[in-house]
This record gives C-alpha cells, structure tokens and sequence, in this order.
C-alpha cells in the first residue's frame, strides 16, 4: 500500500494529525476487541469517517473491515456497518469535488482500491455469499457494493463471478425481493454484471429473467413508469444485443407477445412526460434489438413474423399514424416500423395497406414521403422516412412496381385530386431543394434495385418541362439536369440514380447512348483537372461511363464498347480513368455509409452515399476496371462465353422445371402411396380383428364343450353324450344333404321314364302304322307276349317309383320330427350311443365345417348361455330323460336303416331299368327284322347308350357322396 500512502502524501490539504490518530486507533479497535459491541462501535465509526476521509480509511481500515465480513456474520448490523463503509472507499458517487484533477484522482483511488479487493477472489465470493441474507441491514449494501466493484473493474469482477459456484444464480434471486429498493438495485446491479459479456448473458436469460423484467415492467405501468421501467429496458437491451442465442430464447419464449402492451398509448395530445418519452424510446430501440438487420437473416425474419402476428406493428403503425406524439418518438418509431417491414413481404404487404386518418384517406408511405421532400421538416425526420421507404422495397419487387406504376402514364390521376408516391418523388427529384433531390434519387433508386423489370418500365415515363414543349423522358431530364452544373448533392444523388438504372440493363444503356450529348459531358468531367469536392462527382461519372461500355450490347453502331474504349484512352487515358473511377470508395464518406443500411448522418452535408450503393460500386468497380483493359477479341470472346453461358442456363432453367414438375409428381404419388398405406393398414387391422374373433369363436366352442364335458364327467354313462353335445346339428345338417339327394335321384330317375315311355308310345305307334300297311303280316304270338311282358314291367317300375317317393316323403316327415325333438331336447339332453372313435371322427368332422357354421355358432352360443343358467336343472332331468335318449338313438338307427333300404331299392330300380333299356333294345331289332321302320333310330340309341352311362355313373357318385 506504499502507493497508496504516496497518494495520500501528495493531497495538498490532509487531515489533522489527531484525526489519523483516530482512524489508527478504531483499526486497532477493530483488530483487537474481544467484545462485540466494541468492535460494532469502532465499525459505525469508521463509516462515519469514511466519506470525508476515503483514502486515509481505506489505506488502514480495508483488511480489518474485511476480516469482520468473514467472522461476524452472525451480527448483521456490524456487517451492514463494514459494507456500507466499504462501499464509501470503493465508490466514485457521493464525490463532489468540483475540479478536473481531483474528480480524475477521485477516479483512480476507486479503481485501486477496487483492485485491492478483488485481489484475493475469495473476497468476491464472500460478498456473494452475503447477499444471501435475507436481513435488509446486509443485502442492501452489499448490492451496492458489488455494483460499485462492477463499474470500477467490471471485466475482472465478472470473470470472478462467472467462475464462482452459483454466483449469478444468487444475484438472479434479488429480482425476486419483495422490497423495492433492493429490486431496482438489484436491476442496477445486473445492468453492470451483463455489460458487454456474452456468457454471463446467457446464464441470467435462461435464469428466466426476461418472465421477472417484463414483469416488474407490467407492475410499474409500462411506458407510464418510472426510472425503474427504464431501468429494466437498459438491461434487456444488454440481454439481447449481439446475443443471438438470448434473442432466440426471447422469441421461442413468447416474450414479443407481451410487448405489444408497451405500445398502447392512444391518441392523446398531452400525457408525454419526461419519462415517458424516454421509456418509450428504450422500447422502440428493443424492438430494434431484435430486428435488427445485422442479425442473422432467419432470426430476423422469425422475430419480423411473430411481431405482424401478435398486432406489434398494427400498433407501432398507430402510434406513426396518431397526432400528438412528440417528435423524437415518432422518428424512432418510423425507424423501428422500418426495420420491422425490411425484407419481410408479408409486413411490407400490410405497411402497403396502411392508410393515414385523413379525409379523403391516404396510404402512410404517401404521408411520409411528403413529409421526405417538405424541406421545414426535421432532418432526423426525413432521414427516417428515407430508411422507411428504402426498407419498404428492399427485397420488395410487388412494391417496387407499385412505386414504379404510379410514374407511368396509364395510372396518373388526370384529375389531380390525389398525389402519388410516383408524383412526390419526381417533385422532389427536381425540386430547388438539394436534399429532397437527393432523397429522391436514393428512394427512386431503391425501386430500381435489382429488378430489371421496372428499369425499362421507367424508361416509358414521360415529363412535361413547360407548355408548347414535348415531353422528354426521366432518363433524359436527370442527364439534363447533370450538365445545368447544380449543387454537388444534387449531382451525387442524380448519379447515383443512373448508375442504379443502367446496371444489368442493356435497354436502359442503350437510351442513355443515344442521346449524343451525355458521353460527352461524361468524359468532359472525367477529363477535368477540377478541386477535391468535384472528385467524387468525377468518380461517379466515371463508374457510369464504365457501366455503359460493360452493360453495352453493341447495338449502337457509334457507341459500341471498342470505340468507347478508344474514346477513353485518347481523351481520358486508361490510367487516368481509373484513377477517377478508385475516388469514390477512397472518400471518408464513403466506409461510413458501407457499414449499416440506416441513413444516420449528424447533417445534410454529410449524406453523400447511400449504403446499397456502395455494395453496387464494390461489385462493378473491379469488372470495370477490368472492361477497360479487354482488348476486342477478349470481348468477342467473353461475348461468346456469355452467349454459351446463356444456353447452358437456359437448358439449366428447362431441366430444373422438369425435375420440379417430377418432384411435383413424386409427391402426389407419394401421397397416394402414403393413402394406399393407410387404407391397407386399416384393412389389416380389419382382417386381424375379424381373424381373433374367429379364433375367440373357436376357443369358447371347444371350451364350452370341455365345460360340459367336466360337469357330466362323474356319470360314466353320459361321458359320451357329453362328446357328443354340438355334433347333432351336423348329422342333421348330413341327412339333410343326404335327402336332397335322394330328391335328386328320384327326379332323375322320373326324368328318365318319362323318355322310356315316349319311347315305348313311338314303338307303339310304329307298331300299328306296320299293321295296316302290311294287313297280309301276322305278327308272332312270341313278339305280343314280349310286347305285353314289357308293359308290365313298365307298370311295376312305376309302382316301385311310386312307393319310393312315399318313403321319401315319409323320411322328410320323420326328418321334421326328428329336427324338433332336437331342438327341444338339446337344452337338456346330452347325445349317447356313439363309440369314442366316432365321436373324434365327428368332432374333425365339426372343426373343419366351423368356418361354415359361424352362424350357427352365434345361435349355439345363445343356447349354451341358457343351458349353463338352466344346468342344475338338467341333472335333476338326466334319470328321466335316458329313455328319452334310447328312443332317439333307436329312431335315429331306424331312420339310417330305412335310408339304406332306400338305397338299395334305388340300386335294384336301376338294375331294372338297364334290363328295360336292354329289352328296349331287342325289341327294337325285332322290329327292324320284322319289316317295320323306328324312326331316329341311331339318335334313340346315342341317348339311351348315354343314359345307361349316366345311370351306371350315378349310383357310384351318389355312393360315394354319401
């Protein structure tokens, strides 16, 4: 501490030697006391001298005041009483020394002593550990005093925090105190710990202090609060400046939102305080912070959508649109709308729509650039309004040819009731007003920028100079204007103007070409010897002779690039001209204007460059310069290249449209197949379901069959009856089938004798035509009597016919019995009679016909419901109903017995008939030999050769089937 003492030494007037004394004696108080309330005493005092004499209390009290910080935190008034005396050593403000030297020793005796006490980092931490206490007497101060090291020292007081365990989450925690004054200096207190260091930045923003601002700034009236309000805006600013990591936490935590509130201070005339206006201008600059257009574009663009979304810039368009509002906000408010809308269509889309309150209504950017070329206005104003409408077009080609369209004669309003923008920008172009004309050349240029399309459409437009004259074009006018030697303002705006047109717009040079006058008022200007202000006029004319020889298609025979180039070199000189054209990114005003697209300038004379401007002279300069050194064949050459360029850009363009129709097409099949996957998923899912209810189906039949079959299992005598609960349907469902046949074969067999009786009827009728044509012929008393047998075995055939479709019918009606004796039985009765190897055959037999019998099921499954309810009762009716069971079984055998009679006969009458058709047959040759014709007699035997067939197949089949 020898410095310090020298220090102290070199004050002119000290203090008296008993009051060092004093100082000297309370330390050694301090050091030495045993009793608490000695060294509390001698602590309060020191404070009490601390102010008047800093230095000397400083220079000896210091590491005693901090050793009673580490040993006496249980007294909290004795640790108030050393903080507070600390925070007097340390801290510039309660200094009130008038002159420049002890205000600057004031100064340095804060810094060092600053960094006497973050020397050990231990005492950092300690202090960050105090202001854990909750009591008022140790927190206060202690905020203070960090504050105070943070603005003596503040990068090495916040790498000490930084580095510290939970030290910003601890300062984090005063936000959240309930007394005021603790809060707002709390919010000092971050202001400093937050300045111009990204991490701790970081760390407080995701300590969710951006929920604890917006509230404290909600709680305090928004733009009607007080200091604290604007408080609070100063350390938001400090949170997401540059800091693009917390402005995406901002907006991912909806915070825009809660801004628009801000915002809503109505149409009022008074109400403007002080305050107010201050923290309304903080909160225009935040908005700025977050759109700013040196953020990354896609955080801008998601900031500028989410603020159109929640009514931000409906508002802040209000607030440009009110009356009453005081000058320096509504610039800035201009100047945040600007930023707001810059590149993004759909807020520049609704900035189009936005009408000022006036009658008849007019669009805001007409308002505003009224207010850009009226000279009485404010020049932060017109600046403003330039930056608003460049930001309306940038990146705008909707709204450039809207701006555009109003200059063309189709849209002029004849009558002359409205201004449009296209009328106030060409009055303003003109105007005796330097900066209105260089405000409007830089605003006109603006909707020429990078848009082709609307630098030929410009060239249609047409000025009326005075009556009787014809109209002559803009183009032409500004080059007139250019040569009448007006003010460098108006030139250098002018210039600028045409460099923007002719740019990437042959059509454009060509106009300018062929007027004869303008190359040689170009290369008259380049070729003067003129004074350092004309030089940056020279350097633009030079850029713009240039950009005519680069962008020149040669369609002018007189003006072609070789010859300009040779024009150039004989009355400039190459060097000389490029020379000229190296002036303009070597002026001062130059770089200033490069680095942000704000028109910011602290005077008119001072805005020369517009900053798209100066990126279009960083493109063209060095093409230029090389333009100007290419021999003829190297242009014909690069014309070629271009040429070829073109062509490979052109099959380029066709080829990217055919993969973006394919891309087209592939997503339209993609969705269909995306469709097709859903509709299949869902059939899947369909078939499962139907497939488990299926297997559900089969797992409750067979473990209802197993159900009853345990509960019968104690009766030996009905184990099998048991087996065979389920198969009756089936053999109902077999005879049935088995009587359909029977039907069948009868109706074939009736089909059949129906053909032999017409057989027979045509023998007979043959038969009796012989006897009557040949009456000397006597037929052989043999053939009668085989006449007359095989009528009688006709007649017994059909009696055999008879009786079996009798018995048929009677197998129905027993058949119908036999259904409803089961059906009224199959509650109660279990089936018996049948072995164990019958009752697996039938039980295969069931399995296999159980996706046929679905329906069936269902029913059965309703039967086996009520024959579970009524179970007990059927084992009270099981002794009666034995006999019941023997009847059925004894029926059951009767009825399989007569069908194989059945059968049988069915077999014999078969046999019979292949006899008949044998006699038949005979019977036919008997009468061929006798004389008599038998007509179709090859067909009748074919048909009865077929029906023997069909008649010896058919038993087998049926056989078979059944």
């Amino acid at each position: 501490m020898n410095f310090l003492r020298g220090v102290m030494g070199g004050q002119s007037a000290g203090p008296q030697h008993t009051e060092a004394e004093t100082i000297q004696k309370l330390c050694d108080r301090v050091a030495s006391s045993t009793l608490l309330d000695d060294r509390r005493n001698a602590v309060r005092a020191l404070k009490s001298l601390s102010k008047k004499y800093r230095l000397e209390v400083g220079i000896q009290a210091m590491e005693h005041l901090i050793h009673v910080l580490q040993t006496d935190r249980s007294d909290s008034e004795i640790i108030g009483y050393a903080l507070d005396t600390l925070y007097n050593i340390i801290s510039n403000d309660e200094e009130e020394e008038v002159e420049e030297n002890s205000t600057r020793q004031s100064e340095d005796l804060g810094s060092q002593f600053t960094e006497i006490f973050i020397k050990q980092q231990e005492n950092v931490t300690l202090l960050l550990s105090l202001l854990e206490e909750f009591d008022f007497h140790v927190r206060w101060p202690g905020v203070k005093l960090l504050t105070s090291l943070l603005k003596q020292l503040g990068p090495q007081v916040q790498q000490i925090i930084l580095v510290s365990p939970m030290g910003v989450s601890r300062l984090m925690d005063l936000l959240a105190d309930s007394r005021e004054v603790i809060r707002n200096d709390g919010v000092l207190l971050l202001q400093a710990l937050t300045r111009s260091n990204g991490a701790i930045q970081k760390i407080v923003a995701f300590e969710n202090a951006f929920e604890r601002l917006l509230d404290i700034i909600s709680e305090e009236g928004n733009s009607d609060g007080g200091i604290v309000v604007e408080d609070c805006l100063i350390l938001l600013q400090n949170l997401l400046k540059n800091n693009n990591s917390n402005q995406n936490f901002f907006k991912e935590g909806s915070y825009i939102q809660r801004m628009k509130p801000w915002f809503e201070v109505g149409d009022e005339n008074s109400g403007w305080s002080a305050q107010k206006v201050t923290n309304l201008h903080l909160m225009l600059q935040l908005v700025r912070v977050l759109v700013s257009p040196t953020n990354p574009p896609g955080a801008t663009s998601s900031c500028q959508k989410a603020m159109f979304q929640c009514g931000l810039l409906q508002q802040l368009c209000t607030i440009l649109m009110a009356t009453g509002v005081p000058a320096d906000i509504l610039t800035e408010t201009i100047n945040t709308v600007s930023e707001v809308i810059r590149g993004y269509q759909v807020n520049q889309d609704y900035f189009a729509s936005v009408n000022a309150p006036s009658n008849p209504p007019r669009p805001a950017i007409v308002v505003l650039l009224m207010s850009m070329v009226n000279e009485r206005q404010p020049f932060v104003l017109r600046c403003a309004v330039l930056y608003c409408f460049q930001c309306f077009l940038y990146k705008n080609q909707k709204g450039q040819g809207e701006i555009v369209s109003t200059l063309l004669p189709s849209t002029i309003d004849a009558t002359g009731n409205s201004v449009s923008a296209g009328q106030l920008l060409c009055g303003g172009l003109f105007s005796t007003d330097s900066l209105s004309n260089w405000c409007a050349a830089v605003a006109l240029a603006h909707a020429l920028q990078e848009n082709a399309t609307q630098k030929e459409q410009l060239l249609r437009v047409q000025l009326a100079t005075s009556i009787g004259n014809p109209p002559v074009s803009l183009l032409q006018q500004c080059t007139n204007i250019l040569s009448q030697g007006s003010k460098i303002q108006t030139r250098v705006g002018l210039l600028m103007l045409l460099c923007t047109w002719l740019s990437n717009c042959p059509i454009a040079v060509t106009h300018f070409l062929h007027n004869s006058a303008n190359v040689p008022f170009l290369t008259g200007q380049i070729a003067e010897n003129l004074g350092e202000e004309e030089q940056l006029v020279q350097g633009l004319c030079a850029l713009l002779l240039g950009i005519s020889i680069y962008f020149n298609d040669n369609s002018l025979e007189s003006y072609k690039k070789e010859k300009l180039k040779q024009l150039i070199e004989k009355r400039i000189g190459k060097e000389n001209f490029i020379e000229k054209l190296g002036f303009i990114s070597k002026h001062e005003l130059y770089s200033r204007a490069s680095q942000k697209p704000q028109p910011n300038f602290p005077s008119p004379e001072y805005m020369i460059f517009d900053h798209e401007f100066t990126k279009l002279v960083k493109e063209l300069e060095g093409v230029i310069t090389k333009a100007i050194y290419k021999s003829s064949e190297e242009d014909k050459k690069e014309e070629e290249v271009k040429k070829t360029l073109e062509q490979h850009d052109n099959i380029v363009t066709h080829y990217k449209n055919m993969i973006r129709e394919q891309d087209l097409q592939l997503e339209e099949l993609k969705q269909q197949v995306s469709t097709l996957k859903c509709q299949n998923e869902q059939l899947q899912t369909a078939v499962t379901q139907q497939v488990s209810q299926i297997q559900q189906h089969k797992d409750q039949y067979n473990l209802l069959k197993i159900q009853l079959g345990k509960d019968n299992q104690h009766q030996g005598s009905y184990s099998e009856g048991a087996q065979m609960n389920g198969v009756q349907p089936e053999e109902i469902g077999r005879l049935r089938e088995e009587i359909e046949e029977l039907k069948n074969n009868q109706e074939l067999l009736q089909s059949k004798l129906t053909e032999k009786d017409s057989v027979i009827e045509n023998l007979k009728s043959s038969q009796t035509s012989g006897t009557n044509e040949q009456s000397s012929a006597i037929v052989p008393a043999r053939d009668s009597e085989q006449v007359a047998e095989l009528k009688q075995e006709l007649a017994t055939l059909k009696s055999q016919l008879n009786s079996q479709s009798v018995e048929i019918t009677k197998l129905q009606t027993e058949k119908q019995e036999l259904l409803q004796k089961t059906e009224v039985f199959a509650k109660s009765v279990e089936v018996q009679g049948e072995t164990e190897t019958v009752i697996a055959t039938k039980t295969t037999d069931v399995e296999g016909r159980l996706s046929a019998l679905l329906q069936e099921t269902k029913e059965l499954k309703n039967e086996i419901k009520a024959l579970s309810e009524e179970r007990t009762a059927i084992k009270e009716q099981l002794d009666s109903s034995n006999s019941t069971i023997a009847i059925l079984q004894t029926e059951k055998d009767k009825l399989e017995l007569e069908i194989t009679d059945s059968k049988k006969e069915q077999d014999d009458l078969l046999v019979l008939l292949a006899d008949q058709d044998q006699k038949i047959l005979s019977l036919k040759n008997k009468l061929k030999d006798l004389g008599h014709p038998v007509e179709e007699e090859d067909e009748l035997e074919s048909g009865d050769q077929e029906d023997e067939d069909d008649e010896s197949e058919d038993p087998g089949k049926d056989l078979d089937h059944i």
